[in-house]
């Protein structure tokens, strides 16, 4: 799953403001203030946010020639046209567009700016997937439900089955409970929706904003009422928001949340028709990139490398990269399979660095994703992972994928950057109350809360989510090797662990709690990104690639 927050759902904001709908005040709840649109990109000492002093960077390698870095990202796929990504995503120089044949010999048949693992037929994609766990629980339940003890010579499997059982029953647990509370609340908002568009004058496709709210001036109890619930809604969503992104988002959330408790297993094998079990190497989906979930990938690929200075959207990290786009994130867990292919094309075909945003609590596969991280570091390509979102101690409780291999070989590679999620501001709040964490397996944190990107249809995004932090230190890995070609991926993870300044003494609350800890013991590095260091600090640097 990718690592996006939600965090109405979550919270289940919208039910605890829908239980008190008949006593709240008559008065709108006070609009607060958000950080600036670029804040991820600003300097904590000039502009007063803790950003990744983007600019400095810039003045630190003005005048200099920069090389195009080739960035793949494995994710949700990308809207192709969107505006500010025109001349930033790979072209396969191999493949002539449209022709319905394979150009290159490399299996895959127009795959123009990436792939899709998760294509099938007639342009058709399996889009929605249940949780991992529920997957194999399905699969090995037949086998072992009524079993009390390891049949000889399943033992290894027995004991992975009472591993998949217990987070398949504390999943359908929290989804079940989560589905409870949210179909009321969807209802309320569809219901809700209606009387704030026809107070607004609004047709049946259109959206509004929270700036829109201000418009309607009524008494009307019921009016006001729908009016005071999409405000507290359409805060915690961001400046973005808009009642139909919001919609969508909670539909597709409820959505996993019935996968999770009446999952369609066939799904898979009717769309794609491969096996997700077997890895043999052998080619499948298609080239199409852009379906209805794609804001996700579109997000992070902007925020990577969005053009920059042009007077349009938001501007990338990175000034001079290509972008190839690999679709293999549904909307639920990913296969392990997919992850391998993905890698591997990535690879391949060029990329040095690859951004993972998402992950799940499982990886019956971890053999074959641990095989595919050893490919990547053999061929000298850096991959930066998302942490997580749901405030853990990934130290005890750990997430997929992850450099920790299964044969012993690493327990933290030289060529994989793991991500947390910081906020905007220098204060108890600066690790975000949803971040993942861990001393050992969390490298850096990046800034990750209230982040602005573009999004499908010429659209913009505001979202919380190491999704979005992690491709912001891809965007500084990427921005240091286009002026610093000759680093390896081991040296470009060394200057971005030492481009966060240990905060040792900045007192923080723990995400999920509101106990203070040191921000040096929520990850390895014990800072956050900053590129104008990361560049000072690659500068000095003889390249080993």
């Amino acid at each position: 799953m990718y690592n996006f927050r939600l965090p109405v759902f979550c919270a289940s904001l919208c039910g605890a403001v829908l239980i008190s709908i008949g006593t709240m005040a008559q008065t709108q709840p006070p609009t607060p203030s958000d950080p600036p649109q670029n804040w991820h990109t600003l300097d904590l000492k000039t502009d007063g946010y803790f950003g990744i002093s983007l600019n400095p960077a810039y003045e630190f390698v003005k005048g200099k020639k920069s090389k195009t870095v080739l960035v793949a990202i494995i994710d949700s796929g990308v809207d192709t046209l969107q505006k500010d990504l025109q001349g930033v995503l790979w072209v396969n120089p191999k493949e002539k567009p449209g022709n319905g044949k394979d150009d290159d010999h490399n299996g895959y048949i127009d795959d123009i700016h990436g792939w899709n693992f998760l294509g099938g037929k007639n342009g058709k994609a399996d889009l929605n997937e249940t949780s991992e766990e529920i997957r194999y629980y399905y699969k090995l339940k037949g086998k072992y439900a009524n079993v009390t003890s390891a049949p000889a010579g399943d033992e290894k499997e027995y004991a992975y089955w009472l591993t998949v059982k217990a987070r398949r029953d504390s999943t359908t647990a929290k989804s079940t409970k989560e589905l409870a509370e949210l179909q009321p609340d969807m209802s309320a908002l569809m219901v809700t929706n209606g009387y704030i568009k026809k107070a607004l004058n609004l047709g049946p496709n259109a959206s509004f904003t929270i700036k829109d709210l201000d418009k309607i001036n009524s008494t009307n109890d019921t009016l006001v009422q729908s009016k005071y619930v999409w405000s507290l809604v359409l805060q915690q969503e961001g400046r973005t928001a808009t009642n139909v992104s919001t919609l969508k988002d909670m539909s597709e959330y409820i959505e996993k949340l019935n996968n999770d408790i009446t999952p369609n297993l066939t799904e898979r094998k009717e769309i794609v028709g491969d096996d997700p079990d077997v890895n043999d190497g052998k080619p499948y989906g298609n080239n199409i990139l852009k379906y209805t979930d794609a804001s996700h990938g579109t997000g992070v690929a902007g925020l990577i490398g969005a053009k920059r200075n042009n007077g349009y959207g938001i501007d990338g990290v990175a000034d001079n990269v290509h972008i190839m786009v690999l679709k293999a994130i549904p909307n639920g867990d990913e296969y392990d399979k997919d992850i391998v292919s993905a890698i591997h094309y990535a690879v391949d075909n060029g990329a040095k660095i690859i951004n993972m945003s998402f992950g799940k609590y499982l990886s019956p596969h971890k053999d074959w994703v641990d095989e595919a991280f050893k490919y990547a570091a053999s061929k000298d390509v850096l991959l930066v992972q998302a942490s997580g979102n749901d405030n853990l101690n990934v130290d005890s409780v750990p997430q997929y994928p992850n450099d920790t291999f299964l044969d012993g070989s690493a327990t933290d590679a030289d060529n994989m950057i793991n991500v947390g999620a910081s906020a905007s501001l220098a204060d108890t709040s600066l690790a975000s109350n949803f971040s993942n964490y861990g001393f050992k397996n969390v490298d850096v944190f990046a800034p990750g809360v209230k982040v602005t990107s573009i999004d499908t249809d010429a659209e913009f995004n505001t979202a919380d989510g190491t999704s979005f932090a992690s491709p912001i230190v891809t965007g500084i890995a990427a921005l240091v090797l286009e002026y610093y070609p000759k680093l390896s991926a081991a040296q470009l993870k060394q200057v971005i662990m030492q481009s966060a300044t240990p905060l040792k003494g900045t007192m923080v609350y723990k995400p999920g709690t509101k106990q203070l800890v040191d921000f040096t013991t929520l990850c390895k590095s014990g800072g956050i990104v900053n590129a104008y260091k990361a560049l000072e600090i690659a500068s000095k640097m003889k390249g080993e690639r």
